[in-house]
């Protein structure tokens, strides 16, 4: 069986959308999303420095963008199952029929300008990864210094999300045997300070069209399949504030016999988690049109 997985924010770079516009399908696939965005994410995809598209409302609809757009290069390829590491279900729901293209990236804008706003309005914020260590002793640590396991990405891996001077002690002094790098992101995310972004999210889906999916999609709560369109909307509404389980999400892909995992640009780093937590399973991480020929390969090797 073959799984999209579609990465989340962090994942953008300067100039990462110059060698998808020159196939049609991704560029056609990019206008569309500029429209339903109202930015000018082709400007920003290939122009802009990466002070400018880390700004969490510019981020999230550009990674989004990013990821339908190698998608529609895809030849027409079905997964099996699909998932979508925090903003990422949004491309994975788009892939898996649940909502429009369009709808999925005017939805990903909303919620990216109220979580902008919600931590603009807390007391500085910030997020830092975790890895290595003993897990016992990061779970104690972090309770000492109130930050939350926001990502629990498996792997080795945790991202801690809190006050910016809790993460700043985090860094001065990890936990024994583990690296701790500051993320660059605009806030804590998937945490208690981002329960104020909620209700304009919820309200901007009010009115979205949705399906039941046509492909299996798994969910970031606790890694389950999620059965109906509804479900998969009121799911992107509640994770804003809750943690993001990549772990669970893997361990339901091994449970479900995936035997190959293509990972939507601007990719690299879910792909990396599969081969440490899902050994043996083949990937490719779909970063620039380069890689479709791999990826391409690996979706009929496993038909």
């Amino acid at each position: 069986m073959l799984a999209i997985v579609c990465p989340g924010q962090g994942a953008q770079s300067p100039g990462m959308l110059s060698p998808w516009l020159e196939l049609a399908s991704a560029r056609d696939s990019l206008e569309l999303s500029t429209d339903a965005a109202g930015l000018d994410l082709i400007a920003l995809g290939t122009a802009a420095d990466a002070d400018t598209i880390r700004d969490t409302s510019i981020a999230q609809p550009l990674l989004v963008a990013t990821a339908l757009a190698a998608y529609a290069s895809l030849d027409g390829v079905v997964p099996g199952v699909v998932a979508g590491h925090s903003v990422g279900e949004f491309s994975a729901a788009a892939v898996a029929g649940v909502l429009s293209p369009t709808d999925a990236v005017r939805l990903v804008r909303a919620r990216g300008v109220a979580m902008a706003a919600a931590a603009a309005a807390s007391e500085p914020t910030s997020m830092a990864a975790i890895l290595g260590g003993d897990d016992a002793e990061i779970a104690q640590t972090l309770l000492s210094l109130d930050l939350t396991p926001a990502n629990m990405n498996g792997g080795g891996q945790v991202v801690a999300a809190g006050t910016a001077s809790a993460i700043a002690e985090l860094v001065a002094n990890p936990p024994a045997r583990a690296r701790v790098i500051e993320l660059q992101v605009a806030g804590a995310f998937h945490t208690r300070f981002m329960a104020p972004a909620v209700p304009a999210l919820a309200e901007a889906a009010s009115t979205v069209i949705r399906h039941n999916p046509s492909i299996a999609i798994l969910t970031n709560a606790d890694g389950s399949e999620v059965a109906t369109g509804d479900d998969v909307v009121a799911g992107l509404i509640a994770q804003i504030a809750r943690p993001v389980r990549w772990d669970l999400c893997m361990d339901t892909l091994i449970a479900l016999g995936v035997t190959g995992i293509i990972e939507l640009a601007p990719g690299g780093v879910l792909s990396g988690l599969a081969k440490r937590s899902m050994k043996g399973v083949p990937s490719v991480a779909l970063k620039t049109p380069d890689d479709l020929e791999a990826a391409l390969e690996l979706s009929r090797s496993v038909a």
